[in-house]
């Protein structure tokens, strides 16, 4: 039976979006009227003198070789973006392990993956960075030599291991920070898997089963390509998260921006200039990866309609 369908024609949809844009406008520029007023007003009346001169340093200065070298501030960024790159990949593998843990069909491999993402998405961060700092750090690193095998790294190794995790004697506490920040991540990731996965329908199950496919292979052959494209916008957005949470390891004197930035402020009592800085740092860092997540969802909602 053919359904019945009403389509509007353009000039009619136009006549129809032309309030509502014009509405969104007004609602912008008052939106941006009062962001200007309420920074005018904060300039007038607040007893602090900006002073942007002092920037520049953090991010480029000439050292005494007459040569350029990368300031706090960038040293930080990218100390960031290695940390946000490695724990985001390592928390889509244990959030993918640990997904497929929750839909297992033995209550063993549930009931541990179930106690995983329970544990850490009920505790506070900070304890958990305290607490794997002091046993990762502290004890476990030492015990299995971590800390000689990276002073004992061949010269011709030393700039590839420092591009990828940094100054090396730094390196034991990066491991650290990218652990941690993996497995709060991960936690958060398990349920977008394991949402991802339950979302597919059972006709799916059924028909892979009639056709002889073993669980394994309709997981991986069957299930996990179509849950994909569901979980692709929240893992895309839960990566931004990784990218804000990784100012959380500033706490245990992980050079990242934001600890760069608590340094800076400290020397130079530049508080509006050098977070007004990082802000914008962090919107450079986040905002394409958020457009990404969106662009993302609205071609595969459109792909689903086709």
């Amino acid at each position: 039976m053919a359904r019945n369908a009403v389509t509007l024609r353009p000039s009619v949809r136009t006549s129809i979006l032309a309030p509502a844009r014009i509405i969104d406008l007004a609602v912008l520029l008052l939106a941006g009227g009062g962001l200007a007023w309420l920074v005018l007003r904060a300039q007038a009346a607040l007893p602090y003198h900006w002073d942007w001169s002092v920037i520049p340093q953090f991010l480029v200065y000439t050292g005494a070789d007459g040569a350029s070298h990368a300031g706090r501030i960038l040293t930080g960024l990218a100390a960031t973006v290695r940390l946000s790159l490695w724990a985001g990949g390592l928390a889509l593998l244990l959030g993918t392990i640990a997904g497929l843990m929750r839909v297992s069909q033995r209550l063993f491999w549930r009931l541990c993956g179930g106690a995983y993402v329970l544990f850490v998405r009920n505790t506070p961060p900070l304890v958990l960075i305290f607490l794997f700092s002091y046993f990762l750090s502290g004890q476990l690193i030492s015990v299995l030599g971590l800390d000689s095998v990276v002073a004992g790294l061949p010269e011709a190794l030393r700039p590839l291991a420092g591009a990828l995790f940094g100054p090396l004697a730094q390196m034991p506490g990066f491991f650290t920070a990218i652990l941690t920040l993996a497995l709060i991540e991960g936690a958060y990731m398990a349920e977008i898997v394991r949402a991802g996965v339950q979302s597919v329908e059972q006709g799916q199950w059924d028909a892979a089963c009639a056709l002889g496919l073993s669980r394994r292979q309709t997981l991986t052959q069957v299930i996990l390509p179509q849950a994909f494209r569901r979980m692709l916008p929240p893992l895309t957005s839960q990566f931004v998260s990784t990218v804000k949470d990784s100012a959380i390891v500033s706490v245990i004197s992980i050079p990242e921006l934001t600890f760069q930035a608590q340094e800076l402020v400290s020397a130079t009592y530049r508080s509006f200039e050098v977070w007004t800085l990082v802000l914008a740092l962090y919107l450079a860092l986040n905002l394409p990866c958020s457009l990404a997540a969106r662009w993302l969802e609205l071609k595969l909602r459109r792909s689903d309609r086709g």
